[in-house]
């Protein structure tokens, strides 16, 4: 597709399928193959039963892509509410695992009615409060934490430390101790999925390397006859290893029940007056509807025909879907941006994709169950150590200081912080220090809540927007409240001539916004920074006016 070649939309609902169904099946069926192992995986890493994953997943395609308000989002569970989830089945279960996965299924719920109510009051703009250093780094801190817990199940050892820190620092003894068939397995698959994110190849390409990984690890896992309880001797004359014989059997392979209706449970709301469980609502509730968000505006960016998602139906859909999940057993979901790149790169049309994922979810789970159970646990571990570091890689840390020092500072202080604490202290210490640093800039905390800007339209086609004072993440809602319902095809010139002080979360906002503004066939630039100074070489980093 050309600028100069008019691009033809798309139809959607039920003539979108008749013009698109060969398309979509196809994307949604390669969707799925990456989909089945990648739930199998969250959910047991999140404390839930493996089927948990599934039923989302199957929810997210057959039931919310009917009503959400995107084109080729995939809906599922994702890592980055590994971290939530497990949290909250440890502190409301109290050592009793299912009575905590019963328990947070009911903070899924509650958490899912405010998720709709969110969508419903058209306060899905909120996500624009949260400064682009502080989501990073907190999804940063979420790729630690899952790498730090699964590289001992990918090792087939169980730690015995119950905290974070006390998980990480038990890793060389994990290393010593490894158990070597089950390790192969999960190691395989690590090299097998560093290869193939490096191959180019088109053909090879479209094979997805999860489904790789699972067919590697049910081989092994029949070689090593991981089905019986059994001890094996590794290297008995070797002196590095501190003992030679293992023990391999079921424990190391999926636990999924015979029957799919099995599968289901229903949540305890008998902790809803306790503060554990509404801080569990309220984390559930934050960080899903924010990743949502997210995800979905990035989608949106990788879309060939660039169509702009309606991000408050979509989060009410979420809601419903959330809502329908937490009732019968299933995790939460979002908009996921992994499996929604593949949807895309595999010619997917439509939301019919999404629904075709979750149908072959349905049908797959409900005739082969035994064969889910064949899955070793460390080759889902491999999936989720390799998603792990995609999160937290040192290109993440490369480009966040690549924007300035500043943005690097709350970046890793935010990771810290998570590390630390959790999720939302993290997070409130990452948006304190970013506001410290803006105050330290010449902020005034009386315009840290209120951005000053005017419209100005000089003819019928030309609009000004006029920036003043501080343009600063917590400040900007109102502004990109505007810019959501802004007529198109118009000439618009972001003024910030007198803006004293920009951040970056707001150059970034603007800049994509110019970029996505032009690209439908309007012209937006931005003007008026020659008196104004940046703190880094990066065209999106903060600035400030030069004082004459």
């Amino acid at each position: 597709m050309t600028s100069s070649t008019p691009v033809i939309l798309p139809k959607t609902g039920l003539s979108g399928l008749i013009e698109n169904w060969r398309s979509d099946l196809l994307s949604g069926f390669l969707v799925f193959l990456i989909a089945l192992p990648l739930c199998l995986g969250i959910a047991m890493a999140s404390g839930f039963p493996p089927m948990s994953g599934i039923i989302t997943a199957i929810i997210g395609g057959v039931v919310v892509s009917r009503i959400n308000g995107s084109y080729v989002t995939i809906n599922g569970p994702a890592a980055g509410l590994i971290v939530v989830i497990v949290d909250a089945v440890q502190s409301l279960g109290q050592g009793d695992a299912m009575a905590g996965y019963r328990y947070t299924l009911a903070a899924i719920v509650i958490a899912s009615v405010l998720q709709v109510l969110l969508g419903v009051f058209k306060a899905g703009k909120l996500s624009a409060f949260f400064p682009s250093s502080v989501v990073h780094g907190m999804l940063a801190a979420i790729g630690i934490i899952i790498m730090a817990k699964q590289i001992h199940t990918l090792l087939g050892v169980k730690p015995a430390a119950k905290s974070l820190l006390g998980t990480i620092a038990e890793i060389p003894h994990s290393l010593m101790e490894m158990n070597p068939e089950v390790s192969l397995i999960g190691l395989l698959g690590l090299l097998l999925l560093t290869l193939w994110s490096v191959i180019k190849h088109p053909t090879l390409k479209m094979i997805p390397a999860p489904l790789l990984v699972v067919l590697l690890g049910l081989a092994l896992g029949q070689y090593f006859d991981l089905d019986h309880i059994h001890q094996y001797m590794f290297l008995p004359d070797a002196a590095i290893l501190p003992h030679h014989e293992f023990s391999v059997g079921p424990s190391f392979l999926v636990a999924v029940p015979e029957h799919f209706l099995a599968g289901f449970y229903l949540p305890d709301f008998s902790k809803i007056a306790t503060g554990e469980f509404w801080l569990a609502v309220l984390t559930i509730w934050l960080v899903g509807s924010l990743e949502s968000l997210l995800s979905a505006s990035a989608v949106d960016k990788l879309d060939p025909y660039k169509r702009n998602s309606n991000l408050n139906r979509d989060l009410t859909a979420v809601g419903i879907g959330n809502m329908v999940a937490g009732m019968i057993g299933g995790l939460p979901m979002i908009a996921e941006i992994v499996r929604s790149s593949a949807n895309i790169n595999n010619g997917a049309k439509t939301g019919w994709s999404n629904f075709f994922h979750g149908l072959f979810l349905l049908v797959f789970v409900a005739l082969f169950p035994k064969l889910i159970h064949e899955i070793p646990l460390s080759a889902l571990a491999a999936l989720l150590v390799f998603t792990g570091f995609r999160l937290a890689s040192p290109k993440e840390f490369a480009k966040t200081l690549a924007v300035g020092l500043d943005h690097f500072a709350v970046f890793v202080i935010t990771i810290l912080g998570v590390l630390a604490t959790d999720l939302l202290v993290g997070v409130a210490i990452g948006i304190a220090v970013e506001l410290a640093i803006h105050v330290s800039r010449g902020l005034k905390l009386r315009n840290a809540f209120s951005m000053a800007f005017h419209v100005r339209q000089t003819d019928a086609d030309t609009h000004h927007i006029e920036v003043s004072g501080a343009a600063v993440f917590s400040n900007f809602i109102t502004l990109k409240s505007l810019l959501a319902d802004f007529p198109e095809r118009k000439t618009v010139f972001f003024d910030l001539t007198e803006a004293d002080l920009i951040d970056h979360t707001v150059m970034e906002f603007i800049h994509h916004f110019a970029e996505d503004y032009n690209h439908a066939g309007g012209r937006c630039q931005i003007v008026g920074l020659d008196d104004h100074e940046s703190y880094s070489d990066h065209h999106l980093s903060a600035r400030r006016k030069i004082a004459l």
